[in-house]
This record gives structure tokens, sequence and C-alpha cells, in this order.
């Protein structure tokens, strides 16, 4: 019988999904990540397969006590920055994640923190749960900013930024387009086909607009920036995101502009972010993630000073019942995290897996 280890709850029907295949299924069950020591305690043991998380640091320490028996690792996750995929190479153990089914849960996500952001629905609640609502007034205690006709910058045109576009498109936005490695042209030419449209036809009143430009020009020109960059190291390209946002580019926005990031915590120099609310660079930020998650007491991001300005949520951009949940591969992380198990300990694809839609390090098994 084969054996897994999971290293968090992945939800009923997924589980039970590997355990209707024979598998034997041990989960640790949290919510808190397991000690390494205790992983690597189980892949010795000799498991077959291991689920891990974004908490779970998996680097040549687990695949060496693993050799012979660990056949896959698979990740509950888009982002697999805590796999080391040198180590994965050498080894020979394909990882996988669960990219596509959170990409329009997660751009959701993004434009509600933005509006909720913008429009200060933050403030406005506070106000009414601590019993300081003021009599009517046409702009006391304050206003909001409006999201509709305003221009917004796409840092990362990959799939939950063309999603981002998405959304932000039906809501009348003109958009600046910025990604150093790929730009999709095509995609850019259908949204404005929809917008002209849109014009034409008077759904909207005005013509809006969407291209691509310099990193400058979108810093500067966005009433909101939204980043959608995966996380890269000067180690690993030469382009690197690891504070992307930092000092530098933050005074290239305008003053009355708003940040708001669901790529990697690492992406924004959080210090630098801080000061720049402080200082009133910009006009507030929306953070999903974070350098360190959970987010520490003494973080700057956390100064009072700056909390009608900044909104912070727990990593939970792609937390919705059918993105986590569901065990449709298609649909679900947790049902692309079981389908990926499966490939492999049942040799889908042929066996081989460069063949298998989900894993990541397809260099390792092609043929030289």
């Amino acid at each position: 019988m084969k054996r897994i280890f999971a290293t968090s709850r992945i939800g009923d029907p997924a589980e039970n999904r590997l355990r209707e295949h024979g598998y034997e299924l041990e989960v640790f069950q949290g919510p808190e990540a397991p000690p390494k020591t205790l992983i690597i305690e189980k892949v010795k043991s000799g498991i077959d397969a291991l689920i891990t998380t974004l908490r779970d640091p998996i680097d040549a320490e687990i695949f060496e006590v693993g050799k012979g028996s660990l056949k896959v690792v698979a990740q509950i996750a888009v982002g697999f920055d805590n796999i080391n995929r040198a180590d994965a190479n050498k080894y020979k153990i394909p990882f996988t994640n669960t990219a596509d089914v959170l990409t329009e849960a997660t751009a959701e996500f993004g434009f509600f923190m933005l509006g909720m952001l913008a429009r200060k629905m933050y403030s406005s609640e506070r106000l009414v749960r601590d019993g300081k609502w003021p009599s009517w007034h046409p702009f006391l205690p304050f206003l909001g900013d409006e999201v509709t006709g305003k221009t917004i910058a796409i840092i990362g045109t990959g799939r939950i930024g063309l999603a981002m576009i998405k959304k932000c498109s039906g809501f009348d936005m003109n958009i600046l387009c910025y990604d150093p490695a790929y730009q999709n042209h095509n995609y850019i030419a259908s949204i404005q086909a929809v917008m002209d449209l849109r014009h034409a036809t008077g759904v909207q009143k005005e013509r809006t607009w969407i291209k691509y430009v310099e990193l400058e020009e979108a810093m500067r020109g966005a009433d909101y920036v939204s980043i959608h960059v995966p996380l890269l190291l000067d180690i690993e390209t030469d382009k690197p995101t690891y504070h992307f946002i930092n000092e530098k580019m933050l005074k290239l926005m305008k003053p009355t502009a708003y940040l708001v990031n669901t790529s990697r915590g690492p992406v924004v120099d959080e210090k630098a972010l801080a000061k720049a609310l402080k200082d009133k660079v910009i006009a507030g930020a929306a953070l999903d993630v974070f350098e360190k998650e959970p987010l520490p007491a003494d973080s700057p991001l956390l100064d009072p000073e700056i909390a009608d300005r900044t909104r912070l949520f727990h990593h939970f951009a792609s937390g919705g019942q059918i993105t986590r949940l569901s065990v449709d591969p298609d649909k679900g992380m947790a049902g692309r995290t079981a389908q990926a198990v499966i490939d492999v300990l049942e040799g889908n694809y042929g066996g081989d897996p460069a063949k298998m839609p989900y894993v990541v390090n397809k260099e390792a098994f092609e043929e030289k």
C-alpha cells in the first residue's frame, strides 16, 4: 500500500479521494505547520508522497532521507518558494503545484482589496462599530477615492495579472501594463476591443484604453498599482523581484496612489513601504502577503499611525470554498494536489513526470 503524509489538511473530499485510491494517508492536523524534524521523520519512514504547503522547508535534507522511497512532493499552492528546485532535480523528485485554479479567486480578492482600501470601508465600519458615526455631511469626516474611470498599473501580466486586467476593464479603468519577461499583446488587444465595443454601444460613457509601457511610466501614471510578479532572486535571474517595490519605486508613484500586493511578500520592501505611508509619499496600501508570515507583532506595517491607510490580510486571496477545497482538479487546489499525487504514484502519462501537467520541475526528467 502506498503511503502519503500531508503537512496540512486539504479538505475531506480530496483526502477521501486519495484514500479511495487505496493509499494510506496520514495528515498533520495543525492548523500550525509541523516542525521540519517531523517531516524528516515521516519521509525517512518510507512514505511515497509528501503533500506540502508554503510553510514547509523542502530541501536536500528531506530528499536525502527519502532516497529510494519518496516519489513526489505535491504542493497545495501556486508558489513553491519553500521547495529547493535544484535539490529536487538533483534527487530526481518531481514536485507539483496548483497553478491556474486559483487565478480568478486571487484576482477577485485583489480587486476587492483595492476597493476596500480606496473607498475607506474599514474606516467607515470603525465609525459605526465604535459609535462615532457623526451626522451626515457631504465630505466629513472623510471621503474615499473612486475606482471607476481611474488608471491602474498591472505589474506582471501572467495568469493572475491578466485576470486582474479583466476585472478592472469591467470598472471602466484605464490600464497600464508592465512585464519584464513576457507581453501578451493578443490578450491586451482583445481587452481593448471589448473596451471599444462597450463605448460604441453606450455601455460606458467614456472610451478607455489599455497598453504596455515601461516600468517608470506605469508607476508614475497610475492611481492604483497592483503587483503580480513571481519572487525571483538575483542568483536566479538578471531581473530579480526581491524588494522590487522599494523606496525608489514608491517615490515614482503619485501621492494619491495606492499599492496592492497579492504576489509574494518579499517583492515589497516593507520598511520602505511603511515609511512611505507614514510620510504620505503614497495614499495607501493593501497587502495579502508578507516577508514573514504570520506578520510579526513588531512589523512596521502594524504602526497605528498608518492603520487608516493600510489594509492587511492573512494570505487569503485564494481563500474561496471552490478554489481551495473542490476535488475537481480543474477547479480546486485540493483536487489538483490529489490528482498530482495520483499521476505520479499510478504512472499516468506513461510514467513520465515531464508530461504530467502539474509537475513544476519538468526539466529534471526531459531527455537531453
